[in-house]
């Protein structure tokens, strides 16, 4: 089983296709990127390698077939056509999940009670199971999605089980919590190398900080937790073993970090410390309680990642928009230094005090937010460079 190659696709958020990708190819896996996610093949260690390694996808999920649809009984049959023998033994569980977009079946429920019934007859022809009995589902858990795109169906098993972006060392998290994906995927989107300073001066429980030290000490973002597939009969446990081998071996303990947080909140600083710790990067990241008004250096060409309040909340907004002329004030004069502020206030760069160089759509769960991108000066060469 171990030898089977997958059809494969790694899902993510809208505007992180690009990243994701380049993750992929890093790992040596070829992809296509497509909205909202990134397909390859590959077999059990490639499954292995991407759930453990990849820090800005969602799920790792295989695809088990894909087809076009227009009627339930054709969705009935070719769902049954599938060799869901080879996935699911007798006593798995199965549920399915589904969606429809601008698809002739539009009825979600239906599709899933439809794709559900289909597998169940696959199984029960295969394994010689009576009519009258039904499938015990005791077993090992194996979520069945059905998705529907303008009437071609893709049928997918999810190989992961909580989502990627739950890496297993948030103990607690602030009020309005970055996932961890989307922190990494913040820091991939800076100029920052690891021999220079890393900043998130409005840190709260410490997220960007953290994803930015896993990403400098090369540290594999899945290797604090366990996936879902692990738990099937056919994943062989000497695959995820020598997976996580050879990350630990990759990983680059010894290397010095310049990583700081500040917040204004005493208690989140606190957690930060605390989620740190949990992680194994306690001594990596300084953590201290301070107001964005408060910051200074004396360091150049560092790199500033900042997630601010965004003043969604009724009576928050003249707060919001004084601590982004605060940050105006405090980082602008920081010449050498690039700034990466996420937000969803679209007037963010007129109480800042100034243009950025660029933005890039993002989004923070459901809500639209922009990369405000403001590049520091480069560094002067060296005469060895130069030379």
């Amino acid at each position: 089983m171990k030898e089977q190659t997958f059809n494969l696709v790694a899902t993510c958020a809208s505007g992180l296709e690009a990243l994701v990708g380049k993750e992929l190819r890093d790992l040596g896996i070829e992809c296509q990127v497509e909205n909202g996610r990134a397909r390859f093949k590959g077999n059990l260690t490639t499954i292995a390698t991407a759930n453990l390694w990849l820090r800005t996808a969602d799920r790792i999920k295989i695809v088990v077939g894909e087809f076009d649809a227009y009627t339930f009984d054709e969705l009935f049959e070719k769902v049954k056509a599938l060799s869901w023998e080879d996935l699911l033994p007798l006593d798995a569980e199965f549920p399915v999940s589904g969606k429809s977009i601008k698809s002739k079946l539009y009825s979600v429920p239906d599709c899933q009670a439809i794709t559900k019934k289909a597998i169940v007859d696959r199984l029960r022809s295969y394994y010689h199971r009576p009519t009258t009995v039904p499938l015990a589902e005791t077993g090992a858990l194996f979520p069945v999605e059905v998705a529907l795109l303008k009437d071609h169906v893709m049928v997918t098993l999810d190989t992961t089980g909580p989502s990627l972006f739950k890496r297993g060392y948030r103990l607690e998290k602030g009020g309005a919590p970055l996932k961890e994906n989307l922190a990494a995927a913040l820091v991939l989107l800076t100029n920052w190398r690891k021999d220079r300073p890393f900043v998130d001066p409005v840190c709260g429980s410490g997220t960007i900080c953290i994803e930015a030290a896993l990403i400098g000490h090369n540290i594999a973002p899945g290797f604090n937790r366990e996936f879902l597939c692990e738990t099937w009969d056919w994943a062989d446990a000497a695959i995820f073993e020598k997976v996580r081998t050879d990350a630990d071996n990759a990983a680059d303990y010894d290397i010095e970090l310049d990583i700081s947080g500040y917040d204004i909140n005493g208690k989140m600083i606190e957690i930060a410390k605390a989620n740190a710790e949990e992680i194994g990067l306690g001594d990596t990241i300084t953590f201290k309680q301070q107001a964005v008004k408060d910051f200074t250096t004396d360091k150049e060409y560092g790199v500033i990642v900042a997630n601010p309040p965004y003043g969604e909340r009724l009576g928050e907004t003249e707060t919001v928009q004084r601590l982004y002329k605060e940050m105006g004030t405090v980082l602008r004069p920081l010449k050498t230094w690039s700034k990466y502020i996420l937000t969803s206030d679209l007037q963010f760069e007129s109480f800042y005090g100034a243009k950025a160089t660029k933005k890039r759509k993002l989004y923070n769960g459901a809500l639209r937010t922009d990369l405000f991108q403001y590049w520091g000066t480069r560094p002067p060469r060296t005469k060895e460079k130069a030379e």
